[in-house]
């Protein structure tokens, strides 16, 4: 087995986990980030724990299958938790993970922008269809 030059194992390291490049782990979670249904839940999550059906009335549009599905994704990911509290009926709340907690800023800076600059964006799309492009 050959061995490599800390140059080369840092090259190796920046290519692993290069965004830009196809195989890249990053891809993957850039894409579940970008989940609409993902970003709409963690920010129902971030006051505090939440039971399913108050998520359904919090996130509005979104079936009980997508929810159940980005929920899933979300706890395998670990962004979020689930606890069953035994009861009749069982109850079950979620909530942000510290890694989910994390995200939070993130989230809460692209909200921010979007609020800021989407009269822009409106303005922009008009003079885009009306050029006929």
């Amino acid at each position: 087995m050959a061995t490599m030059t800390a140059d080369e194992r840092r090259e190796l390291e920046r290519r692993r986990y290069n965004a830009f490049l196809a195989g890249c782990p990053g891809h993957e979670l850039l894409a579940a980030l970008s989940d609409k249904w993902l970003t709409l839940v963690v920010s129902a999550l971030a006051d505090g724990p939440l039971r399913h059906s108050e998520l359904a009335r919090t996130v509005a549009g979104a079936s009980q299958k997508m929810l159940t599905q980005t929920l899933r994704k979300l706890e395998r990911d670990g962004l979020v938790s689930r606890s069953v509290t035994a009861s009749v009926p069982a109850r079950v709340d979620y909530r942000l993970t510290p890694l989910g907690e994390s995200l939070l800023p993130v989230q809460r800076a692209i909200k921010a922008w979007a609020e800021t600059h989407i009269g822009e964006v409106h303005s922009a799309r008009e003079r885009y269809d009306a050029s006929g492009a």
